[in-house]
């Protein structure tokens, strides 16, 4: 067998290509429409127009969880590919420009326009911070095994996987598909829950691919309660520790708990002044996974997501504004 080359990336991430749109929302609104607070659902072309027009007014930015922890993970200095489904209309060509302005590689082929349009994730942020999503996933849905660049698989340290892609069954098989590209080239895959109510649409088939395909597994604490039907977070971090080799598990102002079936490294939050939570796990992911692949100590790891979660938290959307590269990286404490 020829010897596995060096790997040219650090990460290489694979979820849903979306425009977010935030806006500013009371909870009345929210009780108004029916939208269960701080969770995410899913919504058909016409209760996403519906919603939009009586959003308040906001910012539309380049998102999706898989993409934001891309784009982070960029600028924290590490190298960083993403593959995910846009149309070849203007939000696709917008998503396509900013990925790429934040130094990821994005070489999927956009669908036809008149397939399906580029999705959109429509984001209230209530006064507490609290961000409840609304996704129309549109062209995501037609991510397959057809798109993964399995050369880009193997040529990345880490493959990180989004949950959120879990919704789609085409999708679900490029998943196992990555997974496996990346094991033979000897790589590992990560892999996020996403949300509980994700967890709870797709259970047995996350437990499966955590416990078959999986080397690390990141989850908040919602997330993993779901995953092991437990109300106690000391029960599901036990339980994980028999399904994968490390999980980084985020417990909000409690910070997080970086599990190995050898130790439990507890990791405090990175105080801050919270504006926004959209993005604090894509964030955390990010700075764990630029950590873990410079070769850092895991406690190092948790604590960098802890200052990339801070970061993002303390600003109104996903991903840092106004703050460049440098910047990111000096409050980590990246050299």
């Amino acid at each position: 067998m020829p010897p596995i080359a060096a790997p040219s990336l650090d990460i290489i991430g694979i979820g849903n290509a979306i425009v977010d749109v935030l806006s500013r929302a009371d909870d009345a609104f929210l009780e108004a429409h029916d939208l269960p607070k701080g969770g995410m659902r899913l919504v058909g072309a016409e209760d996403a127009e519906r919603l939009y027009a009586e959003m308040g007014p906001g910012i539309e930015s380049s998102g999706g969880s898989g993409a934001n922890t891309c784009a982070v993970a960029a600028m924290l200095g590490a190298r960083v590919g993403f593959l995910g489904k846009v149309a070849d209309d203007q939000l696709g060509r917008v998503f396509a420009h900013d990925i790429r302005a934040a130094g990821v590689t994005f070489p999927t082929a956009p669908l036809p326009a008149a397939t399906a349009p580029t999705a959109r994730c429509l984001i209230l942020v209530t006064p507490d911070g609290q961000r409840t999503m609304n996704t129309f996933l549109g062209a995501c849905v037609h991510f397959s095994a057809a798109d993964v660049d399995e050369a880009l698989i193997a040529a990345a340290k880490v493959t990180y996987l989004e949950g959120y892609l879990f919704d789609p069954p085409a999708a679900q098989a490029a998943f196992f598909q990555a997974s496996r590209a990346a094991h033979r080239a000897g790589r590992q895959v990560a892999i996020t829950l996403s949300d509980p109510f994700c967890v709870q649409r797709h259970r047995q088939a996350f437990r499966r691919f955590v416990r078959e395909e999986a080397d690390i597994l990141f989850a908040n604490e919602a997330e993993i309660c779901a995953l092991y039907e437990t109300d106690e977070f000391g029960q599901a971090a036990a339980l994980v520790r028999g399904d994968v080799a490390l999980a980084a598990l985020t417990r909000s102002a409690q910070g997080s708990v970086v599990v190995t079936e050898a130790a439990l490294h507890p990791v405090p939050a990175k105080p801050t002044t919270v504006v926004d939570t959209t993005g604090a796990g894509d964030a955390y992911a990010a700075g764990f996974l630029a950590a873990l692949t410079r070769g850092l100590a895991l406690p190092e790891c948790g604590r960098w997501g802890s200052a990339a979660a801070a970061a993002v938290i303390a600003q109104f959307g996903a991903r840092p504004q106004g703050i460049m590269q440098g910047d990111l990286r000096a409050l980590v404490g990246a050299p």
